[in-house]
């Protein structure tokens, strides 16, 4: 979890290739109109994210266990709904700067996520601090890096199961 251009998806794909557990790749589920909002640069809101939240939660429960989800999850409201449809969900957030993350995803050609919107990702981020089951990543940090740490904090009974 984390703001746009945070590292979600190539963070979720290495750790799912690595553990063997499939990918929910939370960008494929957006509505097309939450889409096209997104591509003229409007944020979203609480109300958009809802039936996108709803749809990944009944995605992940349908799920083989486990899995990986990316996911921004900007607000413990957000969170907590995965969590009441998945007790036990452990969410990763990979923290940056609105710097790194402009930079990021500037640096993202044909994406429809403007780069306008890393303020509004902001704006909206609601640090998981003191939240359990959540581990805190620098996103500066090479992937390699920021896996081992994945790997280390996760149960080994959870990774034996993939």
């Amino acid at each position: 979890m984390g703001v746009a251009g945070c590292g979600k998806s190539s963070m979720g794909e290495l750790l799912a290739q690595t553990v063997g557990w499939p990918l929910i790749e939370g960008d494929a589920h957006h509505s097309p109109l939450s889409l096209d909002k997104m591509r003229q640069g409007i944020p979203l809101n609480d109300h958009d994210r809802e039936g996108w939240l709803n749809r990944l939660a009944d995605i992940l429960v349908q799920a083989p266990e486990p899995s990986v989800l990316t996911c921004s999850a900007l607000r413990r409201s957000y969170r907590d709904r995965l969590r009441s449809r998945y007790p036990g969900l452990r969410f990763v957030f990979i923290d940056i700067t609105r710097e790194q993350a402009v930079a990021r995803v500037l640096a993202r050609p044909n994406h429809f996520f403007s780069s306008s919107l890393v303020d509004s990702q902001f704006a909206t981020l609601e640090p998981p601090v003191g939240e359990n089951g959540v581990l805190r990543l620098d996103g500066a940090l090479p992937l390699e890096v920021l896996l081992s740490k994945v790997l280390g904090w996760l149960p080994m009974t959870t990774i034996e199961k993939g």
